[in-house]
Parts: structure tokens; sequence; C-alpha cells
């Protein structure tokens, strides 16, 4: 009997803390292995930056224009805005300049509600 609650204790511990760090740590090099340049990316200082080249096992970011840094792979903590994943907005047209504006017509919704100071 106390060699099956050991047997279940170490099973427990697996499930509640093993397994999901190595999916917390599959994820992140996922993430470190799919940066390209483009990328907004924050390191584990915070440092908010954008990618500009990356190398084996380092990325190159600038953090201000003109103003370029390396960082090891595993310094950078998330990826805020991927250049992939960019999708470009679509066009609106607008009106025609002849047509009229019915916004002068219409009166505004707001009315003011403040107490006076008597």
């Amino acid at each position: 009997m106390p060699l099956l609650l050991i047997v279940l204790l170490f099973g427990v511990m697996y499930f509640m803390m093993i397994r999901p760090q190595q999916k917390r740590r599959r994820e992140a090099q996922q993430m470190q292995s799919a940066l390209g340049p483009g990328d907004e990316v924050v390191t584990i200082g915070g440092l908010h930056a954008t990618v500009v080249s990356v190398d084996d096992d380092v990325v190159t970011v600038e953090i201000a224009p003109g103003v370029e840094v390396r960082f090891a792979r595993p310094a950078i903590a998330r990826v805020v805005k991927s250049e992939s994943a960019v999708v470009p907005e679509p066009v609106v047209e607008e009106p025609a300049d002849d047509a009229p504006f019915e916004q002068d017509a219409i009166e505004s919704p707001v009315v003011e509600t403040r107490k006076s100071k008597d």
C-alpha cells in the first residue's frame, strides 16, 4: 500500500509540474526558432525591439532608429507582432465631393446635464 501511494504521488507530480514545464519550454523554442526580420519582440529584460537579422544563435534587434543590439535567442521572451502575421488594411473608398453632407442637418444627441451653482 505505501508503494502505491509513492507511485501515485510521482504520477501527480509529473502531470502537475513536469509536463506543463516541458510544454512551455517547447513553445518557447518554437517561437525563438520562428523569429524573422521585422518581428517586434520583448526580451527577458523587458526591452521592446524590432528584429533586424537572425543568425544561428544570435538575434540582432533595433531598439531605436540606428541603434542595433545583439541578443542570444533564449533572451527573447515573446513576439509582440510578427511580420508574417501582418494583414494589409482594406482600402476604404471615400465619398464623392459633390455629395451633400447630412451631418450638418442632424442635431447632436448629447445633452448637457450639469447642475448650476445656485
